[in-house]
């Protein structure tokens, strides 16, 4: 109970910071270390086995830390960052933004307005499992998508609501949570998308964009905003001309809709799904996508200087998600490591085991920690990284697979994300949209929630 004790206050302190504004990273980490030292203190557990111990405990807890920089920043880190890369990469040579511009053609043909609202998400949500970036993608729906909703007559607020929720499910091998996802439950990305995430996130998506239709519709009769989109367009024009200034004179060949979507190509060929002989994991997949877009520049720009330069966003996107996200996952870490060290997450299997939780209540325990920590943190992200790694551990305790239980996690943490006001992609589009987030959020809340309630139960229903 000392362990349960010490693991609550010190979280509710490191939420607080983080609500603060405190740096994510070491506020975690500090935590985590406090709580070792607090095992250590107390015995209430041990930090590294001794076969592996540096022969004192107080340099064990650093040397706990190191082994996560080396082993995350060599697998699991290179993976994230490599997608990081990539993603960069397709955003500088254009491939991104044809991409995009290609899908949404058919919405012109439609004349439904709220119609075409829902299959707007529908197609947003597809792109996002090549354009992984929430921010990224919704600053290119907006100078693409949005103008046609709002000529349609949907509202500003309804049309950037729409686009601030299509990347809410963080699907696919190119989803940093997905990846770390798979990593945790130990199957394989390809194996972890296409027979736990895809079933889910149809229905999901089914749900979201259903919702999107009637609760659109029903602001904007209530606020009696049909029709009115001039501001906006303004406003787009000008963000079209800055991106302009941002990418190569030459036009974008129609061809390079295709680079982005050639990592999921790779990596769900050859694997158990298809050709289970050769192996591809997710690094391999974006390296060698990369070089296959590197020979399209050089036929396209056919000067081999500009090109090289050029390939130094990709190592630049690898250097921010380590800064960003790989030690956002050791920090994460390191906090389970101290809740698990003072025996807090013991404590509480063994508190739900003998008071009858059962695996629908842990379920839903974990899942509202992650709601709630993302709405209040304007992350998903962070309350996935910080949570994920005691998902194996509650799911042995309770019988049942890890993926059971890393799954909801990671999907709710990208919905609930969308529920915050301060979270990057609701805070880009509203300020290009000319609106307030509080306004966005009105209207991504109740879909987002509905969404919400078909993950969770969905996961017992399809898998359980």
């Amino acid at each position: 109970m000392l362990g349960l004790l010490l693991g609550l206050v010190v979280t509710i302190i490191v939420g607080y910071l983080i609500i603060k504004k405190y740096k994510a990273q070491f506020v975690l980490l500090c935590g985590g270390i406090i709580l070792m030292c607090f095992a250590v203190l107390f015995g209430l557990g041990e930090i590294l086995p001794a076969n592996k111990s540096t022969g004192w405990v107080g340099f064990d807890i650093f040397e706990f830390i190191k082994n996560l920089f080396s082993t995350r920043a060599a697998d699991l880190g290179l993976m994230i960052m490599a997608v990081g890369g990539f993603a960069r990469y397709m955003d500088k040579i254009g491939a991104s933004e044809a991409l995009v511009n290609v899908a949404v053609k058919p919405l012109n043909a439609i004349k439904a307005p709220y119609l075409v609202l829902a299959l707007a998400y529908i197609i947003g949500q597809i792109l996002n499992i090549f354009i992984p970036s929430a921010s990224g993608l919704g600053l290119l729906l907006m100078l693409t998508i949005f103008p046609i909703l709002v000529n349609l007559g949907v509202s500003r607020e309804g049309a950037a609501a729409l686009i601030a929720t299509t990347a809410c499910l963080d699907l696919g091998p190119a989803s940093g949570n997905a990846v770390l996802a798979a990593k945790t439950a130990n199957i394989d990305i390809a194996e972890y998308f296409v027979n736990y995430q895809l079933k889910l996130a149809i229905v999901t998506m089914i749900v979201i964009a259903t919702s999107h239709f009637f609760v659109q519709k029903w602001f904007d009769k209530k606020q009696a905003l049909l029709g009115n989109g001039s501001i906006m367009e303004n406003g787009i024009e000008a963000d079209t001309k800055v991106e302009n200034q941002n990418n190569s004179a030459l036009p974008i060949p129609t061809v390079y809709i295709l680079l982005p979507l050639l990592p999921l190509v790779l990596i769900l060929t050859f694997s158990k799904l298809l050709v289970s002989s050769i192996k591809m994991n997710v690094a391999t997949a974006m390296i060698i996508s990369l070089f296959i877009a590197m020979l399209f520049e050089f036929v396209r720009k056919k000067d081999v200087k500009q090109v090289f330069a050029e390939m130094q966003v990709f190592f630049d996107g690898m250097g921010k998600q380590f800064a960003a996200v790989v030690t956002l996952i050791v920090a994460g870490e390191t906090f389970a490591k101290g809740l698990t060290a003072v025996g807090a997450i013991d404590t509480i299997i063994l508190g739900a085991q003998t008071s009858g939780f059962g695996v629908f209540l842990m379920t839903l325990v974990m899942v509202l920690i992650i709601t709630l920590s993302a709405i209040v943190m304007g992350s998903g992200n962070a309350p996935f990284f910080a949570f994920a790694a005691l998902a194996p551990k509650v799911a042995t305790g309770l019988g049942i697979s890890p993926v059971l239980m890393v799954l909801p996690m990671q999907l709710v943490a990208g919905i609930a994300r969308s529920m915050s006001p301060i979270t990057a992609v609701i805070v880009a589009v509203s300020g290009v949209a000319n609106v307030s987030p509080f306004d966005l959020i009105k209207r991504t809340a109740l879909p987002m929630a509905f969404a919400l309630l078909t993950v969770f139960f969905g996961t017992f229903v399809l898998y359980h």
